[in-house]
C-alpha cells in the first residue's frame, strides 16, 4: 500500500525526487568510470558511449515518468505519462539509430505510431468525459435546478405568509382593538374593568406592531403587486434619510430575485441611516440576464464587509448565484453593489 501511495502522489513525496537524483548520480559515476577505463587503456574506439547509452536510457525513462506524474491525479496524468514514455521511446530510437551509423531511418515508423497513439488518447479524453466527471456535472446541473425551484417555492410561500398576516391576523387584531376601545368607553363608570380593557388594547397594539415588523421582514405586498421598482420607491419614502431611486423600466425578474434585491436595498438603507449618512441613492439596472442593484450613500464609510448585516446579505445573494461587492473607504461613503442572475 505504501508503494501504491507513493506512485499516486509522487509530487508530494520527497523520496521520489531523491531517488531520481540518486539514479542520476549513479549513472554519471558509471559513465565516468567507463570513460576513465577507456582512457587508461590507450583510447581507441570509444566504447564508453554504449555505457553512457545504457545508463542514460533507464535514467531518461525514470525522469519522463517523474515529470508525467507531476500532473494532478486523474485521467490527464495518465495522458501525461503516456506522452512522456512515448517521447522517451522516440528519442531512444533516434539515438540508437544515430549510434549504429544512421542509414535507413527506421525510427520514423515507430515514432509516428507512438505520436499517433498519444494524439488518439488525447482525443478520447476530450470526446468522452470520464463517467465520474459526467455524473458530477449532471449532478451539479440537477442540484442547481432543484435549488432554484426550492428558492422560488420559498419566495412564493413567504409572500403567501405575508398576505395571510396582513389580511388575516393583522385585520383581526385591528378589529379587536376597536371592540376593546368601544367596550372601554361603555365601562367608564367601572374604572377597574376599564383599566383591564386598556391594557388588553395596548397588548393588542403591540402585537400588531410585532406582526408588521415580521411582515416587513418577509416581503411587502407592493413587491408582488407592482414589482421591484415600486417596492424600492416605497422603501425610499419610508427611509429616515432622503433617498433617490433610479430604476430603468423593463420586464419583471423572477420573484426570488425581486425578493433578494428588495432586501439588499432595505438592509443597505437601514445601515446608511443608522450610521448617519445624509442621503442615499438606489440604482436598479438590467443588463441582459443580470440585474444590478446599487445603493450608495455619502456617509463616513469604513463599513465592515464581514459584519453581521452584510454577511447575511452576501449569503442571501450567493444563494441564487449572485455576488455582492462592498466599497467603503473611510471618509468616502459606502457603495453596495449586488449582481443577481435573472434569466
Amino acid at each position: 500500500m505504501a508503494a501504491e501511495h507513493a506512485w499516486e502522489e509522487p509530487p508530494r513525496t520527497p523520496g521520489w525526487a531523491a531517488v531520481l537524483a540518486l539514479h542520476t548520480a549513479l549513472s554519471a559515476v558509471a559513465g565516468f568510470i567507463a570513460t576513465v577505463v577507456w582512457a587508461s587503456v590507450g583510447f581507441g574506439y570509444f566504447w564508453p558511449s554504449w555505457v553512457w547509452f545504457g545508463v542514460a536510457v533507464p535514467l531518461a525513462l525514470h525522469g519522463a515518468i517523474f515529470l508525467g506524474c507531476r500532473v494532478p491525479a486523474g485521467r490527464v496524468r495518465a495522458l501525461a505519462i503516456h506522452g512522456a514514455v512515448a517521447w522517451w521511446l522516440i528519442v531512444t530510437g533516434v539515438v540508437l539509430w544515430a549510434m549504429t551509423g544512421g542509414g535507413r531511418p527506421w525510427p520514423a515508423i515507430p515514432g509516428v505510431a507512438l505520436a499517433a497513439s498519444v494524439a488518439v488518447h488525447a482525443l478520447v479524453l476530450r470526446a468522452w468525459p470520464e463517467h465520474g466527471e459526467r455524473a458530477l456535472a449532471d449532478r451539479v446541473v440537477e442540484l442547481t435546478r432543484t435549488r432554484r425551484g426550492a428558492l422560488d417555492v420559498q419566495a412564493a410561500e413567504l409572500r403567501r405568509i405575508e398576505r395571510d398576516l396582513h389580511d388575516g391576523a393583522q385585520a383581526r387584531l385591528v378589529a379587536l382593538i376597536m371592540h376593546l376601545g368601544r367596550a372601554e368607553e361603555r365601562l367608564s363608570d367601572r374604572p377597574e374593568v376599564a383599566d383591564l380593557l386598556r391594557r388588553a388594547r395596548a397588548d393588542a397594539s403591540a402585537a400588531i406592531a410585532e406582526l408588521r415588523d415580521l411582515a416587513r421582514g418577509i416581503a411587502p405586498p407592493v413587491l408582488a403587486d407592482r414589482g421591484l421598482a415600486a417596492a424600492v420607491e416605497a422603501l425610499g419614502r419610508r427611509s429616515a434619510i432622503p433617498v433617490t431611486v433610479v430604476a430603468e423600466p423593463g420586464e419583471r425578474v423572477p420573484p426570488i430575485v425581486e425578493t433578494v434585491a428588495y432586501f439588499v436595498v432595505a438592509e443597505s438603507l437601514t445601515n446608511a441611516a443608522k450610521h448617519g449618512a445624509p442621503a442615499a441613492r438606489v440604482t436598479l439596472t438590467r443588463e441582459d440576464d443580470r440585474l444590478f442593484v446599487s445603493v450608495a450613500d455619502d456617509g463616513a464609510g469604513g463599513a465592515d464587509p464581514g459584519g453581521g448585516g452584510l454577511t447575511g446579505l452576501r449569503h442571501r445573494v450567493e444563494a441564487i448565484d449572485g455576488s455582492l461587492h462592498v466599497h467603503s473607504p473611510p471618509g468616502g461613503g459606502t457603495m453596495i453593489l449586488a449582481e443577481l442572475p435573472c434569466e
